[in-house]
């Protein structure tokens, strides 16, 4: 599977994106936003991550999400991922994050990613409901879903430790129709 933006290419991890993954997550400014991410990020976190989505990709459309890696076409690396998670097909809806690597934030490539995987959700897999989150204090987050029309719908109170730091966080709920 594979989709392509004006500058980004999201498609399957490969083996050939551990030292790429490894340098994205391995910085706490990233993965604090993330529930289920440790710091350090390792070669061994990234090789677990990498054949669980290459097993995942294999179960073809019986599968229940998507992993895309993010890549920059103009260097030809891998910058981030996105997911489409939890899908429900008979109830139209599904999940899923997004991160960056930090020297790519604030150019754009987050929401340019963000907006191919909704309009594939809607599109290909002709989703009705897309639901999101955020941690508390993750404003960028929030401000690019509120740009694609997601709506805050709720906060859970405590709801995750985060691996990277420890701390456990509020999570605003988001969704767009």
């Amino acid at each position: 599977m594979k989709l392509e933006t004006k500058r980004l290419i999201l498609r399957e991890w490969s083996k050939g994106d551990i030292n790429d993954l490894i340098e994205g997550l391995n910085n706490l400014e990233v993965t604090k936003w993330h529930a289920f991410v440790p710091y350090p990020y390792t070669k061994k976190d990234a090789e677990k991550w990498i054949k669980d989505c290459i097993e995942n990709a294999k179960k073809g459309k019986k599968r229940n999400s998507y992993e895309f890696a993010i890549e920059l076409k103009s260097e030809k690396k891998v910058i981030g991922g996105v997911s489409l998670a939890k899908i429900n097909k008979f109830q139209g809806t599904a999940g899923g994050g997004i991160w960056l690597n930090a020297k790519y934030h604030g150019k754009g490539y987050g929401t340019e990613a963000f907006g191919e995987r909704i309009k594939f959700a809607f599109g290909k897999l002709k989703l009705r409901r897309l639901e999101n989150g955020f941690f508390r204090g993750n404003t960028s987050s929030f401000k690019m879903q509120k740009r694609f029309g997601y709506k805050i719908e709720g906060l859970r109170r405590k709801a995750f430790r985060c691996m990277a730091d420890g701390k456990i966080k509020d999570e605003y709920i988001t969704g767009l129709l």
